[in-house]
């Protein structure tokens, strides 16, 4: 079963995917900073909601 935090992490990873591409081809530095960083926080909420997933699991 997939919780909130999973599908909103992965969300954000794909975004920040996306965002890191368009300033790699717009040769845009600071976009691709945010985008890499986008894809960091959606790891963390993603690995967050795995947590929270297996706990609950676990009860």
């Amino acid at each position: 079963m997939v919780n909130r935090d999973q599908v909103v992490g992965i969300a954000k990873q794909v975004k920040g995917s996306v965002k890191q591409a368009a300033g790699k081809a717009t040769g845009n530095r600071r976009t691709q900073v945010e985008g890499a960083a986008d894809k960091i926080a959606g790891k963390v909420q993603k690995a967050y909601g795995d947590v929270k997933d297996k706990v609950k699991k676990a009860f």
